[in-house]
């Protein structure tokens, strides 16, 4: 999701592709060493990223709040 705010885009918000893959590689590596598949253990809880493109918003005239720049995990200057 981060792409497009690298694009040009001034926000982007999604799942942590990368977490989403970890998760999902422990619930099959532990499937195929035996143990049934459980819902509890295997549930996905995806984990959100913020990317803030700051030069579109400069760009763009925009003044970002600090509350969105606190809670930014990526800033592209």
């Amino acid at each position: 999701m981060s792409a497009f705010a690298r694009d040009g885009g001034l926000l982007s918000y999604g799942a942590n592709a990368v977490d989403e893959y970890r998760r999902a590689a422990t619930c099959v590596d532990r499937i195929l060493r035996g143990a049934k598949p459980v819902i509890s253990w295997c549930s996905f809880r995806p984990s959100s990223r913020w990317s803030l493109n700051l030069k579109t918003a400069k760009t763009l005239g925009l003044t970002v709040p600090s509350a969105i720049l606190l809670r930014a995990d990526e800033m592209i200057e």
